[in-house]
């Protein structure tokens, strides 16, 4: 039985919420990042008092805090983190709406309205999983084959009246080269790893930078930079339009979703948002992009929550922070009121999220509307060369520059930027079918 000490848990929550902020809005630190450093430093913890088990706690309050606070660089400057990849693309458009704070705060309510559908859902898809987990973990790579038909059968391309009926199959094969066309990168890049050689080392280097960074990131801004896009007075309002329908159907969605990959080997919160997007109705207007934002977001935090119910139930690491919390304490030795102490800590820590969250972005949007544009772009396009050079050295600043013209043909192709995933999900497919 673990004797909990509360001044000392309240310390590891506000000690992980503070790196959760630092983390969430610096491109190119990860949860990862700080999650392994604290394994390094738990004996110089534990010698001043420090338990394996709080150590745990900012981890996983680090962890937490990271899903709300990481949209903010995302929808802002373009630098998208693995998870909030595919949030550029309809964060930017409510950006140039002049809804740029609108976005963030969509964001921080999927996020929140994740917690409260994740802690409705633990138990039945905790059952659920002890009994067919085997059968999904046997059939992985044709799961995540049936999600990339999925992809490319529901694209429909940009409608123009006279073009004919056929004219979405056009669509959909340019869908087909972008996914491939990625996917080549992404065996390339992962399958080079080794090359990488940061010239600043911060926990273990990770291709996925520069890769996404480049396909979701500079991508975007390089076209803002080519068309002289202009970032339109910032509205910050307490209100936003979407109805509650779409809002809950938007959290639902990502829910499951992100609490589904969870418990699957090789694959990250992208892939729930991916799966989250097969079932947002496509709409002209602003309504499709918010409600994917609310999906989005609550993917990226159902699949932080159900990390740990999957290490808990079935004994597997299945994203970077469980492993450094798998490394500190056995969790199998643990009872289930120590699984609901965590579970009022993820409360806690999301809902001091949801507000800092909101504060930050509306600040960030204030701050946005007195600036260039166009030199900001500039600006963050540099920043995050420099940054992928630092991080990644020269192998990952040239995956930077091979992916930025992939992750363009979306746009000029009038497709979803969500085949661009391919990235990642085809080595995964090949992985786990052994090709």
């Amino acid at each position: 039985m673990i004797e909990i000490s509360l001044t000392l848990l309240v310390i590891s929550i506000f000690l992980g919420f503070l790196l959760g902020i630092v983390s969430g809005l610096t491109p190119g630190i990860h949860v990862n990042n700080f999650a392994l450093l604290l394994v390094a430093l738990s004996p110089l913890f534990q010698g001043i008092g420090f338990a394996p088990f709080y150590i745990a706690v900012v981890i996983l309050s680090n962890s937490i805090a990271h899903t709300f606070l990481d949209i903010i660089p995302s929808i802002f400057l373009g630098a998208p983190e693995p998870d909030t990849a595919l949030a550029v693309l309809p964060g930017h458009a409510l950006l140039m709406e002049g809804r740029g704070a609108e976005a963030v705060r969509l964001s921080a309510l999927g996020s929140a309205g994740a917690v409260v559908v994740s802690l409705l859902m633990v138990i039945p898809m905790a059952f659920f999983f002890m009994n067919i987990y085997g059968i999904i973990n046997a059939y992985i790579g044709w799961i995540l084959v049936l999600i990339v038909v999925l992809m490319i059968a529901t694209e429909k391309g940009e409608v123009i009246e006279g073009q004919g009926s056929l004219v979405h199959l056009k669509f959909k094969m340019y869908a087909v080269v972008l996914f491939f066309i990625s996917g080549l990168l992404g065996l390339f890049a992962f399958g080079s790893e080794e090359l990488m050689s940061p010239l600043v080392k911060f926990g273990e280097p990770s291709v996925l930078f520069p890769l996404l960074s480049g396909l979701f990131g500079a991508s975007m801004l390089v076209i803002s930079l080519i068309t002289k896009s202009e970032v339109p007075p910032q509205q910050v309002k307490w209100r936003f339009e979407l109805s509650q329908k779409r809002t809950v159907r938007g959290m639902l969605t990502g829910s499951v979703a992100g609490s589904f990959v969870a418990w699957l080997p090789g694959v990250s919160s992208a892939v729930g948002t991916i799966i989250a997007r097969l079932f947002v109705r496509e709409e002209k207007g602003a309504d499709s992009s918010k409600e994917f934002m609310v999906s989005i977001s609550s993917a990226n935090t159902s699949n932080a929550i159900f990390s740990l119910i999957a290490l808990y139930i079935i004994q597997k690491a299945r994203s970077g922070a469980m492993v450094a919390i798998d490394k500190l304490v056995d969790i199998k030795e643990w009872e289930p009121s120590i699984i609901m102490l965590l579970l009022i800590v993820i409360v806690f820590v999301s809902v001091i999220s949801y507000f800092t969250t909101i504060y930050l972005g509306d600040r960030t949007a204030g701050f946005l509307s007195g600036l260039n544009y166009s030199k900001l772009c500039a600006g963050v396009l540099a920043g995050l060369a420099i940054m992928v050079f630092m991080f990644t050295g020269w192998f990952g600043f040239v995956i930077f520059l091979i992916a930025t013209p992939i992750g363009m043909v979306a746009s000029f192709a009038k497709i979803r930027k969500t085949h661009a995933m391919g990235a990642i999900l085809l080595p995964v497919i090949l992985y786990f079918l052994k090709i």
